[in-house]
Protein backbone atom coordinates (compact mmCIF):
# COMPACT_ATOMS: atom_id res chain seq x y z
CA UNK A 1 0.00 0.00 0.00
CA UNK A 2 1.44 3.35 -1.03
CA UNK A 3 1.83 5.88 1.79
CA UNK A 4 2.15 9.57 0.88
CA UNK A 5 4.77 11.80 2.48
CA UNK A 6 2.38 13.54 4.91
CA UNK A 7 1.00 10.25 6.20
CA UNK A 8 4.50 8.83 6.61
CA UNK A 9 5.56 11.89 8.60
CA UNK A 10 2.48 11.55 10.82
CA UNK A 11 3.28 7.89 11.51
CA UNK A 12 6.86 8.74 12.45
CA UNK A 13 5.68 11.49 14.80
CA UNK A 14 3.08 9.22 16.37
CA UNK A 15 5.68 6.50 16.90
CA UNK A 16 7.93 8.96 18.76
CA UNK A 17 5.17 9.61 21.26
CA UNK A 18 4.73 5.97 22.18
CA UNK A 19 6.20 4.79 25.45
CA UNK A 20 8.62 1.91 25.14
CA UNK A 21 7.31 -1.20 26.86
CA UNK A 22 9.82 -3.62 28.37
CA UNK A 23 7.47 -6.10 30.12
CA UNK A 24 10.36 -7.07 32.37
CA UNK A 25 8.15 -8.61 35.07
CA UNK A 26 6.18 -10.68 32.57
CA UNK A 27 9.29 -11.95 30.80
CA UNK A 28 10.88 -12.56 34.18
CA UNK A 29 8.11 -15.02 35.02
CA UNK A 30 8.97 -17.03 31.91
CA UNK A 31 12.65 -17.08 32.87
CA UNK A 32 11.84 -18.14 36.42
CA UNK A 33 9.67 -20.96 35.08
CA UNK A 34 12.41 -22.05 32.69
CA UNK A 35 15.01 -22.05 35.47
CA UNK A 36 12.69 -24.06 37.72
CA UNK A 37 12.06 -26.62 34.97
CA UNK A 38 15.81 -26.98 34.44
CA UNK A 39 16.42 -27.67 38.12
CA UNK A 40 13.46 -29.98 38.64
CA UNK A 41 13.33 -31.80 35.30
CA UNK A 42 15.98 -31.19 32.65
CA UNK A 43 19.04 -31.49 34.90
CA UNK A 44 17.78 -34.81 36.25
CA UNK A 45 16.95 -36.08 32.78
CA UNK A 46 20.11 -35.10 30.92
CA UNK A 47 22.78 -35.06 33.62
CA UNK A 48 21.75 -37.98 35.80
CA UNK A 49 24.34 -39.81 37.88
CA UNK A 50 22.30 -42.99 37.56
CA UNK A 51 23.87 -45.92 35.73
CA UNK A 52 20.55 -46.53 33.98
CA UNK A 53 19.99 -44.94 30.57
CA UNK A 54 17.25 -42.32 30.53
CA UNK A 55 15.01 -41.77 27.51
CA UNK A 56 15.89 -38.07 27.50
CA UNK A 57 19.59 -38.85 27.18
CA UNK A 58 18.93 -41.03 24.12
CA UNK A 59 16.80 -38.40 22.37
CA UNK A 60 19.26 -35.63 23.22
CA UNK A 61 22.08 -37.65 21.65
CA UNK A 62 20.05 -38.32 18.50
CA UNK A 63 19.19 -34.62 18.26
CA UNK A 64 22.85 -33.63 18.48
CA UNK A 65 24.05 -36.30 16.08
CA UNK A 66 21.44 -35.46 13.42
CA UNK A 67 21.74 -31.69 14.04
CA UNK A 68 17.96 -31.53 14.45
CA UNK A 69 17.50 -32.24 10.74
CA UNK A 70 16.12 -35.80 10.78
CA UNK A 71 12.49 -36.74 10.35
CA UNK A 72 11.63 -38.23 13.74
CA UNK A 73 8.54 -40.43 13.89
CA UNK A 74 7.36 -41.18 17.42
CA UNK A 75 4.91 -43.82 18.55
CA UNK A 76 2.67 -43.44 21.62
CA UNK A 77 3.76 -43.26 25.23
CA UNK A 78 6.45 -41.76 27.42
CA UNK A 79 8.99 -41.77 24.60
CA UNK A 80 6.56 -39.66 22.53
CA UNK A 81 6.57 -36.94 25.21
CA UNK A 82 10.33 -37.16 25.68
CA UNK A 83 10.96 -36.92 21.93
CA UNK A 84 8.82 -33.80 21.64
CA UNK A 85 10.63 -32.30 24.65
CA UNK A 86 14.26 -33.08 23.86
CA UNK A 87 14.63 -33.36 20.10
CA UNK A 88 15.62 -29.89 18.86
CA UNK A 89 13.80 -29.68 15.53
CA UNK A 90 15.24 -26.90 13.38
CA UNK A 91 12.83 -27.08 10.46
CA UNK A 92 9.19 -27.80 9.73
CA UNK A 93 7.50 -31.04 8.66
CA UNK A 94 9.98 -33.31 10.47
CA UNK A 95 8.05 -34.11 13.68
CA UNK A 96 5.69 -36.95 12.81
CA UNK A 97 3.43 -38.30 15.54
CA UNK A 98 -0.15 -39.45 16.02
CA UNK A 99 -0.59 -36.65 18.55
CA UNK A 100 -3.46 -37.10 20.96
CA UNK A 101 -5.02 -39.99 19.06
CA UNK A 102 -2.97 -42.50 21.06
CA UNK A 103 -2.41 -44.86 18.14
CA UNK A 104 0.09 -47.43 19.42
CA UNK A 105 1.92 -49.00 16.50
CA UNK A 106 1.83 -45.76 14.48
CA UNK A 107 5.56 -45.13 14.24
CA UNK A 108 6.90 -48.04 12.19
CA UNK A 109 4.55 -47.80 9.16
CA UNK A 110 4.58 -43.99 9.37
CA UNK A 111 8.39 -43.96 9.31
CA UNK A 112 8.35 -46.19 6.24
CA UNK A 113 6.05 -43.73 4.49
CA UNK A 114 8.19 -40.78 5.55
CA UNK A 115 11.32 -42.41 4.14
CA UNK A 116 9.65 -43.32 0.86
CA UNK A 117 8.30 -39.78 0.57
CA UNK A 118 11.57 -38.07 1.53
CA UNK A 119 14.32 -40.54 0.61
CA UNK A 120 17.02 -37.89 0.97
CA UNK A 121 16.22 -37.40 4.69
CA UNK A 122 17.41 -39.42 7.66
CA UNK A 123 14.28 -40.98 9.20
CA UNK A 124 14.33 -42.28 12.78
CA UNK A 125 11.38 -44.14 14.30
CA UNK A 126 11.26 -43.84 18.10
CA UNK A 127 9.10 -46.63 19.51
CA UNK A 128 8.33 -48.20 22.87
CA UNK A 129 8.56 -51.94 23.39
CA UNK A 130 4.76 -52.15 23.61
CA UNK A 131 3.95 -50.09 20.54
CA UNK A 132 6.54 -51.88 18.42
CA UNK A 133 4.72 -55.18 18.86
CA UNK A 134 1.54 -53.67 17.41
CA UNK A 135 2.96 -53.40 13.88
CA UNK A 136 6.26 -55.28 13.88
CA UNK A 137 5.01 -57.29 10.89
CA UNK A 138 6.00 -54.25 8.81
CA UNK A 139 9.60 -55.42 9.18
CA UNK A 140 8.65 -57.70 6.31
CA UNK A 141 7.78 -54.67 4.16
CA UNK A 142 11.06 -53.01 5.10
CA UNK A 143 12.94 -56.17 4.12
CA UNK A 144 11.11 -56.63 0.82
CA UNK A 145 11.49 -53.05 -0.35
CA UNK A 146 14.81 -52.36 1.40
CA UNK A 147 13.55 -49.20 3.10
CA UNK A 148 16.55 -47.72 4.96
CA UNK A 149 14.64 -46.48 8.00
CA UNK A 150 16.28 -46.42 11.43
CA UNK A 151 14.22 -48.08 14.18
CA UNK A 152 14.99 -47.21 17.79
CA UNK A 153 13.14 -49.16 20.48
CA UNK A 154 13.26 -47.55 23.93
CA UNK A 155 12.65 -50.63 26.04
CA UNK A 156 11.60 -50.20 29.68
CA UNK A 157 9.63 -53.49 29.82
CA UNK A 158 6.46 -51.56 30.63
CA UNK A 159 3.57 -49.80 28.96
CA UNK A 160 5.34 -46.77 30.38
CA UNK A 161 2.75 -44.01 30.26
CA UNK A 162 0.06 -46.12 31.91
CA UNK A 163 2.59 -47.39 34.46
CA UNK A 164 3.50 -43.80 35.37
CA UNK A 165 -0.12 -42.99 36.15
CA UNK A 166 -0.49 -46.20 38.15
CA UNK A 167 2.59 -45.25 40.17
CA UNK A 168 1.61 -41.65 40.82
CA UNK A 169 -2.13 -41.97 41.37
CA UNK A 170 -2.75 -45.61 42.30
CA UNK A 171 0.08 -46.33 44.78
CA UNK A 172 2.05 -48.49 42.32
CA UNK A 173 -0.76 -51.00 41.96
CA UNK A 174 0.52 -52.05 38.56
CA UNK A 175 -2.06 -53.80 36.43
CA UNK A 176 -1.47 -55.19 32.93
CA UNK A 177 1.41 -52.81 32.25
CA UNK A 178 4.57 -54.91 32.76
CA UNK A 179 5.78 -56.44 29.50
CA UNK A 180 7.36 -59.81 28.77
CA UNK A 181 9.06 -59.01 25.49
CA UNK A 182 10.37 -61.17 22.67
CA UNK A 183 13.98 -61.00 21.53
CA UNK A 184 13.79 -57.92 19.32
CA UNK A 185 17.27 -58.49 17.88
CA UNK A 186 16.44 -61.99 16.65
CA UNK A 187 13.17 -60.68 15.23
CA UNK A 188 15.00 -58.04 13.20
CA UNK A 189 17.64 -60.49 12.05
CA UNK A 190 14.89 -62.87 10.89
CA UNK A 191 13.88 -60.09 8.48
CA UNK A 192 17.50 -59.56 7.39
CA UNK A 193 17.72 -56.24 9.25
CA UNK A 194 20.91 -55.33 11.12
CA UNK A 195 20.21 -54.99 14.85
CA UNK A 196 21.91 -54.33 18.16
CA UNK A 197 20.97 -54.09 21.85
CA UNK A 198 22.58 -51.53 24.15
CA UNK A 199 22.09 -51.31 27.92
CA UNK A 200 25.21 -49.46 29.14
CA UNK A 201 25.58 -45.67 29.10
CA UNK A 202 29.20 -46.00 28.02
CA UNK A 203 28.12 -47.77 24.82
CA UNK A 204 25.18 -45.54 23.93
CA UNK A 205 26.85 -42.86 21.82
CA UNK A 206 28.82 -45.30 19.65
CA UNK A 207 25.74 -47.50 19.19
CA UNK A 208 23.70 -44.52 17.97
CA UNK A 209 26.47 -43.60 15.54
CA UNK A 210 26.43 -47.16 14.21
CA UNK A 211 22.67 -47.01 13.69
CA UNK A 212 22.64 -43.59 12.01
CA UNK A 213 25.60 -44.32 9.74
CA UNK A 214 24.48 -47.78 8.65
CA UNK A 215 23.71 -48.14 4.96
CA UNK A 216 20.25 -49.67 5.08
CA UNK A 217 17.58 -50.37 7.70
CA UNK A 218 18.77 -50.80 11.25
CA UNK A 219 17.11 -51.64 14.57
CA UNK A 220 18.63 -50.45 17.83
CA UNK A 221 17.10 -51.63 21.10
CA UNK A 222 18.01 -49.31 23.97
CA UNK A 223 17.31 -50.64 27.45
CA UNK A 224 16.20 -47.60 29.44
CA UNK A 225 15.35 -46.91 33.07
CA UNK A 226 12.47 -49.21 33.97
CA UNK A 227 10.45 -46.89 36.20
CA UNK A 228 11.46 -43.51 34.80
CA UNK A 229 8.76 -40.83 34.72
CA UNK A 230 8.14 -38.01 32.26
CA UNK A 231 7.65 -34.42 33.41
CA UNK A 232 6.16 -31.82 33.22
CA UNK A 233 2.70 -33.36 33.33
CA UNK A 234 -0.83 -32.20 34.10
CA UNK A 235 -2.97 -34.67 36.02
CA UNK A 236 -6.57 -35.44 35.09
CA UNK A 237 -8.91 -32.71 36.28
CA UNK A 238 -6.07 -30.29 37.05
CA UNK A 239 -5.38 -26.97 35.36
CA UNK A 240 -2.20 -25.93 33.60
CA UNK A 241 -1.35 -23.79 36.64
CA UNK A 242 -1.12 -27.06 38.61
CA UNK A 243 1.49 -28.63 36.31
CA UNK A 244 3.68 -31.19 38.08
CA UNK A 245 7.46 -31.16 37.77
CA UNK A 246 8.09 -34.16 40.02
Amino acid sequence: VAVNADAKEAIVELTKRLDKKEYANWLGEFKAGKDLEFEKVIKKDLYSASEKIKMAEVINYVSEKTKGEAIVVSDVGQHQMVTSRYYEYNQGSVNVTSGGLGTMGFALPAAMGAKLGRPEKQVVAVIGDGGFQMTLQELGTIMQFKIPVKIMILNNSFLGMVRQWQEMFFDKRYSSTEMTNPNFIKLAQAFDIEAKRVSEKADLSASLDEMLNHDGPYLLEVVVEKEGNVFPMVATGASVSEVRLE
